[in-house]
């Protein structure tokens, strides 16, 4: 499940965990529109996984 959800998401960005995506994103790095949609997104899927969706 895990691979389903962060697979919408740039490699780049993702550690072993979702959660590592937050913790070292820089904020100002992107676009503030795509900045927005990008945090939004990770965070949808962690509160997914902890959900066991």
């Amino acid at each position: 499940m895990c691979s389903e959800l962060s697979a919408d998401l740039p490699d780049e960005d993702l550690g072993e965990h979702l959660y590592d995506a937050i913790d070292m994103y820089r904020m100002g790095s992107k676009p503030r529109c795509e900045e927005v949609e990008y945090l939004g997104m990770v965070r949808e899927a962690i509160d997914r996984i902890e959900e066991g969706e």
